[in-house]
């Protein structure tokens, strides 16, 4: 039996919806294996934020340290060394020199309202008992004594060693310039003096054992 008009017509639409709908499905990205793969942000030009410079920057081949020179042995070189002719070591000489700085700085410094005992008990690590009594007298006799407590002075003692003048197998004299800044009723005042200090002792234990103007050893 043939169809219909009306059966015909339905039959149209249906094709043509189908069509259509394979056509879209045909075109939609993605659909089948022939289509174009999408591509990632780099590819497809995206924007990304740059690296910093210092990121980017070429950095400059490391350059290798060089090569520590040992120092030259001196009887290799034909020099010698000086501590060999000496009867101390490096160590001994720096110990010693710092005793005698120290003292100069203790010497140095004092009030008048200190006594002779009060004076040298500072000093009793860095130098000989026989030196301290020489100190305590001389600290007290009245002739000093008296000036210096009616002037009501009150001295700071700065030292530093000038020269190396002797030595031995047991006590190193240096040439210590002994500077004072004094307080007194009169103001302040300043003063400088060069003495020679002998250190005695060995290795690294050292006190002074004797103190004198540096222009006594001259005479």
């Amino acid at each position: 039996m043939d169809p219909t008009p009306g059966q015909r017509k339905a039959a149209f639409v249906v094709i043509v919806l189908a069509l259509a709908g394979l056509g879209i499905f045909l075109v939609r990205p993605g659909a089948s294996g022939s289509a174009a793969p999408a591509r990632s942000p780099a590819a497809s030009g995206a924007t990304t934020t740059p690296a910093s410079p210092a990121a980017t920057a070429t950095r400059p081949a490391a350059t290798p340290a060089p090569a520590a020179t040992p120092a030259p042995d001196p009887a290799s070189t034909g020099t010698p060394g000086i501590y060999q002719w000496l009867p101390f070591t490096p160590s001994g000489l720096t110990r010693a020199a710092s005793v005698a700085t120290r003292f100069g700085d203790l010497y140095g410094t004092f009030s008048y309202s200190e006594s002779a005992t009060g004076y040298v008990q500072k000093m009793r690590n860095v130098i000989t008992a026989q030196l301290s009594g020489v100190l305590a007298r001389a600290y007290a006799t009245p002739g000093v004594a008296g000036p210096r407590v009616r002037a009501k002075q009150v001295s700071t003692g700065t030292s530093s060693i000038s020269s190396l003048r002797a030595f031995g197998s047991g006590s190193i004299t240096f040439i210590v310039v002994i500077r004072q800044k004094i307080t007194s009723t009169g103001g302040v005042s300043r003063s400088s003096g060069q003495y020679a200090v002998t250190v005695a002792g060995s290795g690294g234990s050292w006190q002074v054992s004797d103190i004198e103007l540096a222009s006594a050893g001259n005479t």
